[in-house]
């Protein structure tokens, strides 16, 4: 009976043990990130001849980009390796964040529609274009060093009776600097990266909408 009582007390013990030290270390939380809150003041469209309406496809990714993780690479060990940080996640997958990002530059200077949406009778035909998202990771050239990089490319074609007409074909890459060698510094490169796309793709759209 005593020795009973002694592994029930050695067994409660051990309980609040472990339980001090849970509460002591509680686990590490993962970090969600986006590309912030947006525009915080609506931007006045450039005074002149309004530019055509432009119908923005859902982007196309590969699989590695279906899902959630933030990824990085390292150039200086295996750059074939995507590697997911273990603690840090994005809110959507990258292709709706680029898609939710590029709508709101975009749509700043012309009307966007999304697929499905149907225009009156008498408008003319949006011009369509079709993003193709082909990298988007936090490249490490050393431990201590990285960019935001992020490769796309972009189509853009005039929708007709007969399958459309292609206008011009683009592909992007872009890199920004990261402040920090881990994921918050990533994140804020991949952001500015995006950013960067958009305003490229604006003035290379601005070409055909004239």
């Amino acid at each position: 009976m005593k020795n009973a009582m002694q592994r029930v007390t050695l067994a409660l013990l051990l309980t609040l043990a472990l339980s001090g030290c849970a509460l002591q270390n509680p686990a590490p939380r993962v970090a969600v990130y986006d590309f912030g809150p947006g525009p915080l003041n609506s931007t006045a469209p450039t005074p002149g001849k309004p530019l055509p309406t432009l119908l923005l496809e859902i982007l196309e990714a590969p699989a590695a980009l279906d899902n959630t993780a933030v990824l990085y690479r390292l150039a200086y060990a295996d750059s074939q390796q995507v590697r997911p940080y273990a603690l840090a996640r994005w809110t959507m997958t990258p292709s709706q964040l680029l898609r939710q990002h590029f709508r709101q530059q975009l749509g700043q200077q012309r009307a966007l529609l999304n697929p499905g949406d149907s225009t009156g009778p008498n408008a003319a035909k949006p011009l369509l274009l079709q993003i193709e998202l082909e990298e988007f990771s936090q490249l490490f050239e050393s431990a201590d060093k990285s960019t935001g990089l992020l490769r796309l490319r972009a189509t853009l074609t005039r929708p007709g009776t007969k399958g459309g007409q292609w206008l011009a074909q683009r592909s992007l890459t872009v890199q920004h600097k990261a402040s920090t060698a881990d994921a918050a510094g990533g994140v804020q490169a991949l952001a500015a990266a995006t950013e960067a796309a958009a305003q490229e793709l604006d003035q290379w759209l601005r070409e055909f909408e004239r």
